[in-house]
C-alpha cells in the first residue's frame, strides 16, 4: 500500500489504523479485556521515561476495571478514578507489556503516534499516527508483517490551535445559551432568551448559534 498517491511525495498526513494482531502479539491488558464484561479501554497518556506510567479510560465501572488491570505482571500502583462515562485508571508499571516485535516495529517508524490507542473486546487495536506519506507506507508495510491491518481513514495533517474554530460572539452565543436552559431537555429556554442575554436581534442569536454548532461538531468529527 502507498500513502504517497494523489498527495505527492513528503505530503503530511494523518492515518488511522486498526489491527489485529496474532496471539503471540495480542498485549496482557487486551486478552483479558476479552474475557471481562468491559469492551473498550483506551491509552489516554503515556510516559515519555522508561518507567511505564499510563492513563487509561475503560467503559466500566469501577470495581470491573481493578479487575482488568490487576492481572497484569508488571503492575506495581494502580489508582481508578470513576468519571461520567467508565473509569479512569493510572498504571505505574515495571514495563509496558508490550511484544519486543511491536516495540522494535514502533521504535524504527518514523512516524508520531497521536492518542488514544483504543483497545477493543473484539481484538482490534485502532490507533492514529501522523508522519510523511512515505514513512506511514512504511510503517504499514512493516506492521502487516505482524498482523492483519486496515487503513480506516487518510486526512491531511493540520495544526489546529483549538479543537473548533469558534469565534468569541459564536462562543459568548453557546455560553447564553446554556445559561438560559436553552440545551437542557425538555428544553427551556428559547433564542429570544438568548438574544436578551447578548443584547441583539433573535435573527442574529439564532444565526450565531448554528455556526457555532457546525464548528462544535465538525471539530468533534475530524477529532474521531
Amino acid at each position: 500500500m502507498s500513502l504517497e498517491r494523489n498527495s505527492g511525495t513528503g505530503a503530511m498526513k494523518r492515518v488511522q489504523f486498526s489491527v489485529t494482531y496474532p496471539d503471540r502479539f495480542v498485549h496482557p491488558l487486551q486478552q483479558r479485556l476479552m474475557e471481562t464484561q468491559i469492551s473498550r479501554a483506551e491509552l489516554l497518556m503515556w510516559s515519555p521515561t522508561d518507567d511505564a506510567t499510563t492513563l487509561f479510560w475503560c467503559d466500566g465501572n469501577r470495581e470491573a476495571t481493578e479487575q482488568l488491570v490487576t492481572g497484569l505482571d508488571s503492575l506495581l500502583v494502580s489508582t481508578a478514578v470513576d468519571v461520567s462515562d467508565g473509569t479512569c485508571v493510572f498504571l505505574q508499571q515495571a514495563d509496558y507489556e508490550f511484544s519486543p516485535a511491536i516495540l522494535e516495529t514502533i521504535a524504527d517508524a518514523a512516524v508520531i503516534f497521536l492518542p488514544p490507542v483504543v483497545f477493543l473486546e473484539t481484538g482490534e487495536v485502532q490507533f492514529e499516527a501522523a508522519g510523511e506519506s512515505a514513512a506511514l507506507s512504511t510503517f504499514y508495510e512493516d506492521l502487516s508483517d505482524l498482523g492483519v491491518v486496515t487503513v480506516e481513514q487518510v486526512h491531511a495533517f493540520e495544526r489546529r490551535s483549538t479543537p473548533s474554530a469558534l469565534t468569541d460572539r459564536q462562543r459568548a452565543a453557546l455560553e447564553a445559551a446554556v445559561s438560559v436552559g436553552y440545551y437542557e431537555v425538555p428544553r427551556n429556554g428559547t433564542v429570544a432568551d438568548v438574544a436578551a442575554v447578548l443584547e441583539c436581534s433573535s435573527s442574529t442569536a439564532g444565526e450565531l448559534l448554528r455556526k457555532a454548532e457546525a464548528a462544535v461538531v465538525t471539530g468533534f468529527l475530524e477529532r474521531r
